[in-house]
């Protein structure tokens, strides 16, 4: 074990030890029901507590041992620390987590503008002053990027992003896992998920900035999770207008698809640009500030993938459609790392 991710575990047995024997804290997420569950903490427990952390603090502000007490318990810090340590172990492939974990923002906004850069050059090259006039009518798209390429790209970066979360889900598992999981374990997991229960702070909110509490996060992450379902619905209903039912896009404005993808883009621009405003004013001492750039630049792709989408739902008619359709497709078509 490389020195530095022995240390980052030491440190988070150590607060858990100091933890289990304080237990105020119980009622608060997750964490500490399941750390009840130990006398003593294996690698892969502390693991599995670091996952089911979801940084929302209340527990360092609630806590008598946080600095300046000598104990200096920072559950939030060594746990975020420590769910960086497995995402870069059991993530795939591993040169690229370690890649996008030194400067995740700079590595998603090359590969995006990548992407974007290979579907402007087809567009040029398949239809020659097509990216400069307006396109509309039936498959007015496709005119501009060649519906296989559209699919091609799509189908690559979904079949990746499935295969690396199945290689890593196994992964962890493999030294996580319990050997028994019942139906009911994974229906209260599901409601949690859903709910984003865990980013309730035991009922009375987070501690999004500072010591007041605040639900002020977890409907921003709301916002921004069921926006991308909407998203993926409207991607889904369209595909299914268009290659079931032969209802070629772009469809009218208040048709399913694009209602769907208007609520889901809105959705995705309040939710990405308020959290990235909270975390520009959020308290940084519960942080590790040196995670940072993976979080931001998750937001800044979603949020160019919604924008950009907007904006050529807004001027589909006009010369700018083929600019913005390549500019929306880029962020959402290239691979994203953990």
């Amino acid at each position: 074990m490389h020195e530095t991710d022995a240390a980052i575990l030491t440190e988070a047995n150590r607060v858990m030890e100091i933890c289990n024997a304080c237990r105020y804290c119980e009622g608060y997420c997750a964490v500490f029901p399941a750390m009840t569950l130990h006398r003593s903490f294996a690698e892969a427990d502390l693991n599995h507590l670091a996952n089911l952390c979801h940084n929302c603090k209340a527990c360092y502000y609630a806590c008598q041992y946080a600095p300046p007490h000598p104990f200096g318990v920072n559950v939030p810090q060594a746990f975020a620390l420590l769910r960086d340590e497995t995402y870069r172990r059991y993530a795939w492939p591993a040169p690229l987590a370690r890649l996008f974990e030194r400067n995740g923002t700079v590595v998603s906004l090359v590969t995006a503008l990548v992407v974007t850069a290979v579907l402007l050059l087809t567009a040029g090259l398949t239809a020659p002053g097509t990216l400069v006039h307006a396109a509309v009518g039936a498959r007015a798209f496709y005119r501009v990027i060649p519906w296989a390429v559209m699919a091609g790209v799509a189908t690559l970066a979904l079949g990746y992003a499935v295969l690396a979360m199945t290689i890593g889900a196994v992964r962890y598992w493999r030294q996580c896992g319990s050997a028994q999981v019942t139906t009911a374990a994974i229906l209260r997991g599901v409601h949690d998920a859903f709910t984003l229960r865990n980013l309730g702070g035991g009922g009375q909110g987070c501690n999004d900035k500072d010591e007041s509490f605040s639900t002020t996060r977890r409907l921003l992450h709301h916002a921004m999770a069921y926006g991308f379902l909407a998203c993926f619905a409207a991607t889904c209903t369209a595909a299914f207008a268009a290659d079931i039912l032969g209802w070629p896009a772009p469809y009218p404005w208040f048709s399913l698809p694009v209602i769907l993808g208007t609520l889901g883009g809105l959705g995705l621009l309040v939710g990405t640009s308020g959290l990235f405003g909270l975390k520009l004013v959020t308290d940084p001492t519960p942080l590790a500030r040196r995670l940072l750039g993976g979080d931001i630049a998750l937001l800044v792709l979603l949020w160019l993938t919604a924008a950009s989408g907007m904006l050529a739902l807004g001027w589909r008619q006009t010369s700018a459609m083929p600019l913005l359709l390549a500019i929306h497709l880029g962020p959402q078509e290239s691979p994203h790392f953990p």
